[in-house]
């Protein structure tokens, strides 16, 4: 219920940023990162982890990162390179688990590194929108945003190099025990 709440505060969300409301968009970037990290305590916590949580879940974190890039880029707080370089990544890992599921593999585990590129670039999102306040706030919010944006986009890659190598290592073990039970 959580992740489908944050679903739904993505318009919400892209419409504050197009119609110029900074504060109420800060304010829906706060409670989407604080459910997003509370729907992980309670369902680890209470148990209740399930098959469309995990579908959701990041499915949410998606949606939210490119929604929020594309208002970012296109209210020009952030360059057009950070949405290429940030979408290309997810579209390289959308391949993979297209051809995992193809071959009857289930999605790979999570690793820190991925979570800690999301936690990065979502945590620099509002710090870049905060970085448009014409005062010193918004001076240090751009500096502690840009740090947050770069250290995120290369954990972001270096989890997404970390996610290929897991599925390459996976289908080429199971190719090799597939020919080594047709060997006579």
């Amino acid at each position: 219920m959580i992740s489908l709440a944050r679903l739904l505060l993505v318009p919400v969300f892209a419409w504050l940023v197009a119609e110029g409301h900074d504060a109420w968009a800060l304010v829906v970037l706060a409670v989407s990162g604080a459910s997003d990290w509370l729907d992980g305590v309670l369902a680890r916590r209470m148990h209740q982890v399930t098959r469309l949580g995990q579908m959701l879940d990041p499915a949410a974190d998606r949606l939210f990162i490119l929604v929020t890039l594309v208002a970012l880029a296109w209210r020009g707080i952030v360059p057009l390179w950070l949405v290429v370089v940030l979408v290309a990544r997810d579209v390289v890992l959308a391949v993979m688990l297209l051809v995992l599921a193809r071959a009857g593999y289930p999605p790979l585990r999570v690793h820190l590194a991925g979570k800690a590129g999301t936690f990065a670039i979502m945590y620099a999102f509002p710090l870049l929108l905060l970085s448009e306040w014409p005062s010193a706030v918004g001076i240090a919010a751009g500096v502690v945003g840009w740090a947050c944006a770069l250290w995120g986009v290369g954990l972001y890659w270096f989890a997404g190099a970390l996610y290929l190598t897991q599925a390459a290592a996976v289908m080429h073990a199971d190719a090799r025990a597939s020919r080594a039970t047709r060997t006579p």
